[in-house]
């Protein structure tokens, strides 16, 4: 335990050295996000109104929260704030794993990848809000198996702030434990975003904003088009909504394909839970749920975005936390998948822009890993909860490592 928290006090001092630019990470700026974007929806929340008129704003209203953030330093300017609270919430994420690691039937293994996870993304871990949704993520999985209404209200914050932690409640067990987290979730949800209409003009912007998305140059579906280019592809790349997307011939066909992919893997998921609703789960289904679910999400994405990383590792992390999770193989090729998402960004992002030999090279083996490591999640979940009984479930549940409630 001692080598883990040494390594953490490093790694995390040279990620805060990095965003303060003390030392500087090659490639494009990523602590712009903050200096410049953030910062600027910061003044405008202020006021008292949403950005309505800036279309990279496709968050839901809760993220005014995230936004408005750094006001709780006021003796820091706004960018060393951010730094500092996405710091504190990356500690928090730490201390729950810690604890959750101590207990019985848990493991270390959760604070391992998360103590490594974080660092092999770089410098973007702290300079994007996802760090503190992935907090909010984190401690709703831990405190699921317990305390159903716990959960349920802390995904419905995190989904009023990027929508997926809403993907959390997919493996919660049925009855009571899945009504009790519903209704909390729905209750947040919806009470919050009552209040932000109400309050704020704007709340809803980020609906049309987020629709008129194209596809995005690291996502799975752009592989098309950089192959495209070297083919004759007559079509361009250019900063669109907020990131650097294609534009041209096909791409609107791509990003339905991508949209028709991720309702696949939705109706994948309700068809696991309607094979599985009549078994005892193992202890930790809970997790390893919602982390086949994230990753489905992410891996069918049009933006994959190099920050949707930490989710994966953060909803890892809890996965492994329990010594009966059967995401070990897909956990690790995550973190493979991280440290190769910080090579295409921001250390050769230009050449993935470009689309040349290399670019291309580090997508495919990126987005090669993540449907990979989606595809073995897939069939571990579905083997544990909805294929054959496996030896000595019964005698699992009868000793309590399960997360079935009661009917």
């Amino acid at each position: 335990m001692a080598r883990i928290l040494i390594f953490w006090v490093l790694t995390r001092a040279v990620l805060l050295l990095c965003v303060f630019r003390v030392l500087t990470a090659p490639g494009p700026d990523v602590t712009s996000d903050v200096s410049v974007i953030y910062q600027g929806w910061y003044e405008i929340l202020r006021t008292g109104t949403f950005p309505l008129d800036d279309v990279t704003w496709q968050y839901p209203p809760g993220a005014a929260l995230a936004v408005l953030s750094p006001a709780l330093l006021p003796f820091l300017d706004y960018a060393s704030a951010f730094f500092v609270l996405a710091f504190l919430a990356d500690a928090a994420v730490s201390g729950l794993l810690l604890c959750a690691g101590l207990r019985p039937g848990r493991s270390p293994r959760g604070l391992v990848v998360w103590t490594a996870g974080v660092p092999l993304l770089g410098p973007t871990a702290y300079a994007r809000y996802d760090i503190l949704v992935t907090a909010v993520a984190v401690a709703a999985l831990l405190a699921g198996a317990r305390h159903p209404r716990t959960l349920g209200a802390l995904a419905g914050l995190g989904a009023l702030l990027k929508v997926w932690p809403l993907l959390l409640l997919v493996g919660v067990p049925r009855g009571r434990a899945a009504r009790r987290s519903w209704t909390a979730a729905s209750v947040t949800v919806l009470g919050v975003t009552l209040v932000s209409v109400v309050a704020m003009p704007g709340a809803l912007a980020f609906l049309t904003f987020q629709r008129d998305r194209g596809t995005e140059v690291e996502s799975l579906g752009a592989l098309a088009f950089h192959v495209g280019r070297h083919l004759g592809w007559r079509g361009e790349v250019r900063l669109n909504y907020g990131s650097v997307e294609f534009l041209g011939p096909y791409v609107p066909l791509v990003s339905t394909a991508a949209q028709a992919l991720t309702l696949a893997a939705f109706g994948w998921l309700l068809l696991w839970r309607l094979r599985a609703r009549a078994r005892p789960w193992p202890a930790g289904t809970l997790a390893d749920a919602a982390f086949v679910a994230v990753l489905l999400f992410t891996a069918t994405s049009r933006v994959i975005s190099p920050q949707y990383m930490l989710w994966l590792v953060g909803v890892g992390a809890v996965c492994l936390a329990f010594r009966t999770s059967g995401m070990e193989l897909p956990v690790r090729l995550v973190l493979v998948a991280t440290l190769v998402t910080f090579l295409e960004f921001p250390v050769w992002f230009s050449h993935v822009v470009a689309g040349d030999p290399l670019g291309v090279a580090l997508l495919l083996v990126r987005n090669g890993l993540l449907v990979a490591a989606a595809v073995l999640a897939c069939r571990s979940l579905w083997r544990r909860c909805a294929g054959e009984p496996v030896r000595g479930t019964v005698s699992a549940a009868r000793s309590g490592d399960t997360c079935a409630s009661a009917p």
